[in-house]
């Protein structure tokens, strides 16, 4: 069997658009072959649904790929240039160890970008050694797939692979190369790198492939470029708004990790919430918690804002008329990010229709939960149950006038209790992926048992099945006077 024969029959069909804008916005080459590459974990059902040969590729050929050591048939590599606002300052960036292998061309017609991360140095490393290690790639699979099974938009992990060679980050720790999929790799910080140094064709170019790419039904709008910018506000408000709802903290909301498509992007000191704290911050280099929990609504405004500002050469001829345009336009993301987050919280407390007290009734409860410095998921699942009396807030006097309130507001409602309820299990979930759990996991993993990993995935995969062997993942650790914190390793 001939060596391209045995590529076509991997299932890999690559195309690679990106590559056909002008070069100024990435540069070619291949990843940094490595020296004995395992695979760790694969993700086979992902690699079905890509219309891969899935069993095929948990062999040495599909190893050799995800290392970076073989590129696939069809793949033109490349790396992206891109700048962004990281912790409010701007600066050159790019993929300084990342590689785009092209989109695959899904059975059902969509692009999946096909990215391998960790997979050597590249024009934009900055001094960097291009490389990842083995936990934070890990973390990220768990995360990006936890996510996905919580039904939030994110980039997904097809494989983690080691690559037979340690790399240096606080530790040394083995190195790995992490297959991450996304709708595209298109950011924010995209659209900052080309306004800062490209020409307005350049902007052109990179907005019309947005457009082809993700916004397909712009072609009858009257301006093509202000519904780019109003589509994209729109998915990040309805992104951002489902992370409030489970709890999510994703610590370093750059605007380079900002994806124009909607998607969670770059897991790096992530976590979720457990005890209800709005100014939540487990970042490490957040000091000034300016990715806290409840600063992510006005952060995202504020890249939306940056994001609009690249745009206003497009958007009028008249640059006061663009102006006013992409300010009336960004005005609107507060509402529409409430409306979401409002409509979100009402399913959670089993609310089927709007009414004018709901926002009084929703911020009472979490008023409690932060006085009595309640779990915040283990909260909502109590609701959902009925078992707020076996709770610490459950036997607070306030909190029992409270749910007469709430029961008096779900009587009003013409659906039935087990709809109400029912409701509730669907925007409730009965486990997240609980930090210690994770760091549990990850150490394991690293150390070489991937039974503790593979345990949690699979009951993070389906959060909302409430199912008796959940139960454990639910469980909170033991109390510590030392605060979670998570690094930007990833």
């Amino acid at each position: 069997m001939t060596q391209e024969k045995k590529r076509t029959e991997r299932g890999w069909n690559l195309e690679n658009s990106y590559a056909n804008l002008p070069e100024f916005f990435f540069s070619s080459l291949n990843p940094t072959p490595v020296s004995s590459p395992k695979l760790v974990i694969y993700n086979h059902a992902l690699a079905s649904s890509l219309g891969l040969e899935a069993d095929k590729l948990k062999g040495n050929e599909g190893v050799d790929v995800f290392a970076g050591n073989e590129i696939p048939r069809g793949s033109m590599p490349l790396a992206q240039a891109y700048a962004g606002h990281q912790f409010g300052h701007f600066t050159l960036l790019g993929d300084g160890r990342a590689i785009l292998l092209g989109e695959q061309i899904t059975p059902d017609g969509r692009k999946v970008d096909i990215q391998l991360k960790g997979a050597g140095r590249t024009p934009y490393s900055r001094g960097g050694d291009g490389r990842a290690g083995l936990g934070p790639m890990l973390r990220e699979y768990i995360i990006s797939e936890a996510m996905h099974g919580l039904g939030i938009s994110t980039t997904r992990s097809l494989a983690v692979v080691t690559t037979g060679e340690d790399v240096i980050r606080e530790t040394e720790q083995p190195g790995a190369v992490l297959t991450r999929t996304a709708s595209s790799h298109v950011r924010v910080g995209t659209f900052q790198f080309v306004s800062k140094w490209g020409s307005v064709d350049d902007l052109q170019s990179l907005a019309d492939y947005t457009l082809q790419r993700h916004f397909t039904h712009a072609d009858s709008s009257s301006n093509r470029y202000l519904f780019l910018l109003q589509e994209v506000i729109k998915r990040q408000a309805e992104l951002i708004a489902k992370w409030q709802l489970v709890g999510f903290i994703h610590g370093v909301m750059n605007t380079d990790n900002m994806s124009i498509s909607g998607e969670t992007i770059d897991y790096g000191p992530c976590a979720f919430m457990d005890v209800y704290h709005p100014n939540t911050v487990f970042s490490s280099i957040d000091r000034q918690g300016r990715y806290s929990y409840s600063n992510q609504p006005y952060i995202a405004g504020w890249n939306l804002a940056r994001f609009a500002e690249t745009l206003l050469p497009l958007l009028d001829h008249d640059q006061e008329q663009a102006v006013e345009i992409a300010q009336d336009a960004i005005s609107e993301f507060t509402a529409l990010y409430r409306s979401k987050w409002l409509e979100g919280m009402r399913a959670k407390l089993g609310l089927f229709h709007e009414e004018e007290g709901d926002a009084t009734l929703i911020d009472s409860l979490l008023g409690m939960m932060q006085k009595y410095e309640v779990d915040y998921t283990n909260t909502f699942r109590a609701l959902t149950y009925g078992t707020m009396g076996e709770t610490t807030l459950g036997k607070a006097p306030e909190f029992v006038g409270w749910q007469e309130l709430w029961k008096a507001r779900q009587d009003r409602q013409q659906e039935s209790s087990e709809a109400t309820q029912q409701l509730m299990r669907n925007h409730n979930p009965a486990v997240i992926p609980r930090n210690h759990r994770v760091e549990a996991a990850l150490e394991a993993a690293v150390n070489g048992d991937q039974s503790v990993m593979s345990k949690l995935l699979d009951v993070l995969s389906n959060p909302y099945a409430h199912s008796l062997e959940q139960e454990e993942y639910s469980t909170l650790p033991e109390p510590t006077n030392r605060p979670y914190q998570t690094y930007c390793g990833t």
